[in-house]
């Protein structure tokens, strides 16, 4: 079964460092959200220069940028735990050691998540990547989520800590599910952070993540809200933040 997949001496038949190699240069601290909005975003805030292109699947460009004088890398990570986490093996190749991922994700718990960011402190494993990384649980935990919140409340940034629940099957989130994540404390849905935690865990580097709801589950009827069409002044609030902590972290 899925939950037995886990070899922590296994020998890896295909690495990341097979395909790409360490890049000279490459900043420890490293940012990635989901979007191409944002990326453009960022991309016009500061001066960026590519610096390497993950070589599985599409090219994904790797952008360097400085901020106060302190070197940071940034790409757009591709959605879901599997593919954000093979694109996140690359990285770690690369140089990387420091990363923060943000982005949207489902609200549970509309009273909970409105106005705040979201820091996960543990991450439902309702996907499969992550039984590959670390032995199986119910959760795994965000053990990068003190520091984050340290840094959030040095900032004076509103947010909420809560569980969240990571899954691979966008159109299997059933009512009685949502119901049990939520009883058990989980604060929004979303696709990548246990997948993530676990192959940073496993890689020995600090994964950070950081939320915000976008859509809603948390009613009568599922509410798209402000998914896919967030206010460009509440896209660049949220990166400006991110970027603050990734120079803090």
């Amino acid at each position: 079964m899925i939950i037995d997949s886990f070899e922590r001496s296994g020998e890896e038949i295909l690495t990341a460092r097979d395909i790409t190699n360490t890049v000279p240069g490459f900043p420890e601290m490293v940012l990635s959200a989901f979007s191409a909005k944002t990326t453009n975003l960022l991309t016009s805030l500061f001066p960026v220069e590519q610096i390497a292109a993950s070589q599985s699947g599409r090219p994904i460009p790797i952008w360097k940028f400085e901020v106060r004088g302190q070197a940071m890398a940034y790409y757009q990570s591709p959605i879901g735990g599997s593919a954000a986490a093979s694109v996140l093996e690359e990285v770690i190749a690369m140089g990387a050691r420091k990363l923060l991922f943000f982005g949207s994700a489902g609200s549970l718990d509309q009273k909970l998540t409105s106005g705040h960011l979201i820091v996960p402190t543990a991450a439902y494993r309702d996907e499969g990547t992550s039984y590959h990384y670390a032995p199986p649980s119910d959760y795994i935990e965000v053990k990068t989520a003190a520091r984050l919140i340290t840094i959030l409340d040095e900032l004076k940034v509103p947010f909420r800590k809560a569980k969240v629940w990571t899954t691979d099957a966008v159109y299997r989130e059933t009512r009685e599910a949502m119901e049990r994540r939520k009883a058990e404390g989980c604060a929004a849905v979303e696709m990548e952070s246990a997948s993530l935690t676990a192959c940073g865990d496993f890689r020995g580097v600090d994964v950070h993540y950081l939320l915000y709801a976008a859509d809603c589950l948390d009613g009568v009827a599922w509410d798209p809200r402000i998914l896919g069409h967030m206010p460009e002044d509440m896209r660049e609030r949220i990166l400006r933040v991110a970027v603050e902590v990734g120079a803090r972290v």
